[in-house]
Order: C-alpha cells, then sequence, then structure tokens
C-alpha cells in the first residue's frame, strides 16, 4: 500500500482540513502498536487511528469501534496525561519523508506549551514519539544508547530525525532528473524505485503506467523532465481516491483512479479506511479460524485415541467364537481326552468338512476344567464386548460431531460464521472463559436466498442448523445432503405449492454447502419439517428424519439468488 511520502501528502492535507483545531477528548491504545485519537472537530466527532504495525503502519481517520484492554499501556497513559484536551492546532508532513507531524497546543491553569507528535511511517521500523521543545516526553517503541548509537529514543533524549535514504527526493526537480537518466531499460518502475525517495514502489508502478502506459520507449532527457514535472505537478491536482478490487478483495488504495477494477470513494481516508477494515477483517478472521481449527482438530485426535483403544480391545475378541466351539468339542469328547496331554485331536463338526481341530490343554488340568477355561474366556470376552458396544457408539457420534464442527469451520467465510462455532466450543468446555457470567449464543443472521420469490434459509454451523428447524414452520421443506456433512436448509412454503425448480435449486445449494461439494451426483434429502425430530439431550446439529425423498445433483451455490 502507498503510505510513501506522495500518498502522506494528499492525507495530511485531507486532515488538516477536517482535524485542524479540534480538542483531543480521548486516547486509547487497543492494540501493541495501534493508538486511536478521539477529536471533537467543527462536524463532530472524529477517531483518529495512528498505527506503527510494521504491514500496516498508517495515519487514517476511521468509524471502527475498537475494544481496550483493561489495563491501559504505558504510552497511553503517557499520552493522555499530555494531550488530553489539548487542541490540534496543524499537521505537517516532512518534505519528501514519510514522517507527519502534529502540532498540539496544550493549556491549563498552570503550564502552557506546544507539544508535537511524530509519527514515522517506515514499515518495520514506524514509530510514535511525543516531543516538547525537541526534547523527547516518550516514544512507543524506545531504544538505548547500547542498541541504536545512531539515534537514541528515550524520554529526555534530543529528538533527531532517522537518518536519509540514499534516494533523491522526487520533488527536488534537478537532482532527480539526474537520477532518471541513468535508466536504460528494464522495468521503469522498479528503476525509479531504487532511485526516488518519497515513492512507494506501487506509486511508481502506477504513476509510470499514468505516463508513459505500460511499457517506456524511447526514454530520453526531454521524456525524464516531463515526467518528474508531472510527478511534481500530481501533489498539487484534485484527487480521485479508489480502492483496487482484485477477485472481490481490496488489494491497495490510490489518490488518483487506476486502470484496475476499483472502488471509488470521496476521500482518501474513506478509501484508507475500507481498504485496512478489509485488511483486517481478513487476517483478523484468519487468525480465529486457524485457532478454532486447532482446537478442533485436537479434540477429535483425542477422540480419535479413545477410538483406536475401543477398536483395539474388539480386536483382541475377534476369535471369540473359537473359544466357545473348543469349550464344546473338549466337553463332547471328554471321556477319551486323558489328564495331562499337552493338546487333543478331536473331530470340529461345525465345519462342514468336518476337519480335524488341535485344541492346546492345561496339563494341570482335567478335560472338564479345560473346557470350563475355555468357555470363561468367551464369556469375559462376550462382557467385555457388550461393554464396549454403547462406548464404541457414543465415541463414533462424538467422532461424526466433531467432523461437523471441523467442516463448519472450513467453510466459515467471514467472523460472523465463527462466533456461533466458539460458543459452540465454549459450551463443550474446549474454550475456557475468564468471566463466570452465563455466555449466551449470539444470535448470527442464516443464510439466505430468493427463488422465485420463495425463501430459503440455510444455517452457518450446528448451533444454527438447531436454531433454524426451531423457527421453521411444520410444512416447509428441510433438506440435508445424505451421507455428507453439509448446513440445514429450509425453504418456506407459506402455504404456496412448491415447484420442481425451487426445490432443485435448494437441493444444488444444500450440495454445495456440504463437504461433498466436489463431487458429483450428490445425494439430498428433503421432507416436511413435522417429520424432522431432535432426540432428547442430542449434541447440536444432530436430527433424526423419516419419510424423506432423495435426489442427485451436482452442487451450485446460486451465489447470484443469495441475499447478503
Amino acid at each position: 500500500m502507498p503510505q510513501d511520502a506522495f500518498t502522506l501528502k494528499f492525507i495530511v492535507d485531507e486532515l488538516n482540513s477536517t482535524l485542524s483545531n479540534s480538542k483531543v477528548n480521548k486516547i486509547n491504545q487497543p492494540l501493541r502498536d495501534l493508538v486511536v485519537l478521539s477529536l471533537y472537530t467543527k462536524d463532530g466527532s472524529k477517531k483518529l487511528e495512528i498505527s506503527a504495525n510494521a504491514t500496516d503502519s498508517r495515519i487514517s481517520l476511521t468509524k471502527n469501534d475498537r475494544g481496550n484492554p483493561l489495563t491501559a499501556p504505558n504510552f497511553c497513559m503517557l499520552l493522555r496525561k499530555h494531550l488530553t484536551g489539548a487542541t490540534l492546532k496543524k499537521i505537517n508532513i516532512v518534505d519528501g519523508e514519510r514522517i507527519v507531524k502534529f502540532f498540539f497546543d496544550c493549556k491549563n491553569e498552570f503550564y502552557e506549551a506546544e507539544r508535537i507528535l511524530y509519527v514515522e511511517i517506515m514499515g518495520k521500523y514506524s514509530n510514535i514519539i511525543l516531543t516538547e521543545k525537541e526534547i523527547i516526553l516518550g516514544a512507543l517503541k524506545s531504544s538505548s544508547l547500547e542498541e541504536h548509537y545512531k539515534r537514541v529514543l528515550f524520554a529526555g533524549a534530543k529528538y533527531s530525525f532517522p537518518d536519509p535514504q540514499e534516494k533523491v527526493n522526487f520533488c527536488d526537480k534537478d537532482n532527480a532528473l539526474k537520477a532518471l537518466a541513468n535508466y536504460n531499460g528494464g522495468e521503469f518502475a522498479r528503476f525509479m524505485f531504487e532511485k526516488l525517495g518519497g515513492l512507494a514502489y506501487s506509486t511508481c508502478l502506477e504513476e509510470s503506467r499514468n505516463f508513459f502506459g505500460e511499457t517506456v520507449c524511447d526514454f530520453d532527457e526531454k521524456k525524464a523532465k516531463a515526467f518528474i514535472e508531472y510527478l511534481i505537478n500530481r501533489s498539487s491536482q484534485k484527487i480521485s481516491p479508489c480502492v483496487t478490487i482484485i477477485d472481490g478483495e481490496a488489494k491497495d488504495f490510490f489518490p488518483f483512479e487506476t486502470y484496475v477494477t476499483h472502488k471509488n470513494f470521496e476521500t482518501i481516508s474513506e478509501a484508507q479506511d475500507f481498504y485496512y477494515t478489509q485488511k483486517e477483517n481478513k487476517r483478523t478472521f484468519a487468525e480465529a479460524q486457524r485457532k478454532l481449527f486447532s482446537i478442533a482438530k485436537a479434540h477429535e485426535k483425542k477422540i480419535g485415541k479413545k477410538l483406536q483403544i475401543i477398536l483395539e480391545r474388539e480386536k483382541e475378541c475377534e476369535n471369540i467364537e473359537d473359544y466357545k466351539i473348543k469349550g464344546e468339542l473338549i466337553t463332547s469328547n471328554i471321556y477319551s481326552i486323558k489328564k495331562g496331554l499337552p493338546y487333543c485331536e478331536v473331530i470340529n463338526y461345525y465345519d462342514e468338512d468336518s476337519s480335524i481341530v488341535k485344541i492346546n490343554l492345561d496339563v494341570n488340568l482335567t478335560p472338564a476344567q479345560n473346557a470350563q477355561k475355555y468357555f470363561k474366556k468367551y464369556n469375559k470376552q462376550k462382557r467385555t464386548l457388550q461393554a464396549i458396544e454403547p462406548q464404541k457408539k457414543t465415541i463414533l457420534e462424538e467422532q461424526q460431531y466433531s467432523q461437523s464442527i471441523i467442516y463448519s469451520i472450513e467453510k466459515a467465510e467471514n467472523l460472523i460464521d465463527l462466533k456461533e462455532i466458539e460458543f459452540e466450543l465454549t459450551e463443550l468446555g474446549l474454550i475456557k472463559i475468564q468471566s463466570k457470567k452465563p455466555q449466551k449464543a449470539p444470535m448470527t443472521p442464516f443464510r439466505q436466498f430468493e427463488i422465485n420469490g420463495y425463501k430459503i434459509f440455510a444455517g452457518r454451523n450446528n448451533i444454527q442448523n438447531d436454531r433454524l428447524l426451531k423457527q421453521a414452520k411444520e410444512n416447509d421443506i428441510w433438506l440435508h445432503t445424505q451421507k455428507y456433512h453439509s448446513s440445514h436448509l429450509i425453504i418456506s412454503i407459506d402455504d404456496k405449492p412448491l415447484t420442481d425448480e425451487v426445490l432443485l435449486i435448494a437441493c444444488e445449494i444444500c450440495a454445495a454447502l456440504s463437504d461433498g461439494k466436489t463431487g458429483d451426483k450428490i445425494p439430498v434429502d428433503y421432507c416436511e419439517k413435522r417429520y424432522v425430530k431432535k432426540p432428547s439431550k442430542a449434541k447440536a446439529g444432530f436430527v433424526n428424519y423419516t419419510n424423506f425423498k432423495t435426489i442427485l445433483v451436482t452442487p451450485n451455490r446460486h451465489s447470484d439468488k443469495e441475499i447478503l
């Protein structure tokens, strides 16, 4: 993103017109490297985000509400002490640098002072530093004399600018012209980025395309001079902010329109806020999804270990009938078997071919006792099988339920989808909560589709599937894929006759919202809601249903019919 001197100039101009002579009302630090100033302006309250994040360093107005830590960080307390109630007089950008100065007029009945908040937008070296009379009062990221002998950042030290880059300021017309004169082919935007300071690579790419087109041909001193003048004049032109959109995703923001697909905004602050909100939501969603997925997979692994133990015990009993047969064969031949024999060979009358079977005996036991020994083994394993059968059934159900949660996490598309899954895992005791207050399940909306006047609702997860079933009417149509994890769907009938087209499309959506979405000819069961019952104490999303019919369909999300 172009948080460079070129773009920052437009941002600062806009902030000056909006925030000049505003009063500092609140100061918060919701994240380790993000400070939010709440300011009273002539147009009402505004929120200014100042980020020193390595990848998202920025200065931007925002409408987002952020949660704050229970205990304010030290730097936040420092800013509150020195800037609360202060007047923001003006905002300046250091020429050709990614450094912005906020001038605050701080007055009360005891003192009057001008304090400057320096915001350095420099990637991983970004920082926020408060000064008075060029003496540092505090910095978000402090450094000691031993760590940075060229530039010291701690309270009481004199503030100094970072060492300049070995690049020419693009506003320095003569030197910029000399720097570009060495261009002899290759990617011009990359050459420009390496030679001229104050320009991000994305800005270089965009501005070179605007001036030269896709390729730079017959480059000479005349073209270089015209291009430098074009760049310098751009800073005084009227902007038309936009955010580039690729595959439905915000990729970058610019002060001027671009050739690629984009979304226009009235102000660059709005463009920035949209871009960073989208980016932050994506990152937050990915982190939340990864966290929930890790918890659910760990739970599934634990269930898998329990199941493995059950299966091993079951395997130990796979020859149970052999013990019974051997006991009965010994009993039927008891008078021909003498005590002390290590084994006996008898006709196996259970075998169609009446084969001879060899049976091992305990030399210390009588034939009757040997027979009883085999019967005891048979009865013991029979009891074992009877005991593990309900355990196996329960564990298999738990495994199915765990897999349904994992599927819900995998198909989640945004943070809304993850809220109820997090609550579900909390209810299972897999996520520990600090608060002792009872938690309520968040009421997030169902997915909704409209087809030929019929409304179709789809659950996003197990909790929503249960809620959807409760809200449906008895004659509504309920759908679910057969032998696949999927969303529960409800076709709202409203006393209208169901058409084959609506039913087919609903089945295709149901298949698309299942883990069989990449397959073909997916079986989808459907019936009236009256035939769908939730067993007592059953896990979320689990139901029994009867009187159903099945349709084989090819998955199709029908996104054009979805109401977002």
